[in-house]
């Protein structure tokens, strides 16, 4: 399981109890890939050493939340990566439905959807739910699924490896789905809920940053050098 983390120390101490009860029938590690935060989270998973699943990946400055998962994901010991937000948006006890199409072959890559039947955003306040589903709707001619800007899913290393990852901004899911190409998708509903601790880092920057990376996406699935499978699909 890959965290992503800046300024989550909170929200990990939050979250620590349910991911260990969800992740104890399984052969896990939980990787906490963290940008230097100043808020000792690094220092706080070091101290979890001795309860075995916990890892560290300690980045040196900032460099966005799909870098690091993508740096997770080289990291990771597993066959199977799920990547999740620290901040107890996403509940860890989805992880089973998540990890079952792809263990028994089913699917190469799972979602957790907030607009499937039975999912919703009711951790989003109005504005974040109007910036979300126009982003989502904007992502949408590059990919059939649903919920385009979730970033609760779990995909096979070996699928992620199959393109070379270089995102813009933060939305890693989209990334893989565009480049990588899994089929089949598998989407399972889920609630987004209101973070645990801290606030949203939500901003100007990472709206531009979004849209540059759809731009590339774009390019990549429609433009001139697109083979026909690419344009297609």
């Amino acid at each position: 399981m890959i965290l992503p983390t800046l300024h989550e120390r909170a929200c990990l101490e939050a979250l620590r109890p349910r991911l260990e009860r969800v992740l104890a029938p399984y052969a896990a590690e939980v990787l906490v890939v963290d940008d230097n935060s100043p808020d000792g989270t690094a220092a706080w998973v070091r101290g979890l050493g001795g309860s075995g699943i916990w890892r560290l990946l300690l980045r040196d400055r900032p460099r966005g939340l799909a870098s690091a998962v993508v740096d997770g994901i080289g990291a990771a010991r597993g066959r199977i990566v799920v990547v999740m937000d620290a901040d107890g948006s996403h509940p860890p006890e989805l992880l089973p439905r998540l990890l079952g199409p792809i263990r028994d072959g089913r699917a190469e890559f799972v979602l957790a959807s907030r607009f499937v039947p039975g999912g919703a955003d009711a951790g989003l306040g109005p504005l974040r739910r109007a910036i979300s589903r126009t982003a989502a709707a904007l992502a949408r001619p590059l990919t059939p699924v649903s919920d385009p800007m979730s970033g609760f899913f779990a995909v096979d290393r070996s699928v992620a490896a199959r393109a070379h990852l270089a995102p813009v901004g933060y939305k890693i899911g989209l990334e893989i789905l565009v480049r990588c190409r899994p089929e089949p998708v598998a989407e399972v509903p889920y609630i987004f809920a209101e973070r645990v601790a801290g606030e949203s880092k939500l901003g100007g920057r990472q709206v531009a940053g979004y849209l540059g990376h759809l731009a590339r996406l774009y390019r990549f699935r429609y433009g001139p050098r697109a083979g026909p499978a690419s344009r297609t699909r």
